[in-house]
């Protein structure tokens, strides 16, 4: 969790700075880039993560 976490504020910050520097596109597009796997991630992860296991 602390992985998805830290992701996702680098990527939000990514694209912050990124829209407030004029001429810096491409850190936004990277931002952005960033939150979509982060996404990712986090659907595989509750994928992974299924009910097939025995309850104790």
């Amino acid at each position: 969790m602390a992985l998805f976490l830290t992701l996702l504020i680098a990527g939000i910050a990514l694209v912050a700075i990124g829209v407030a520097v004029d001429g810096m596109l491409y850190l936004a597009s990277a931002g952005v880039l960033l939150l979509i796997v982060d996404l990712l991630y986090l659907a595989a992860r509750s994928i992974w993560r299924s009910p097939r296991r025995p309850a104790r």
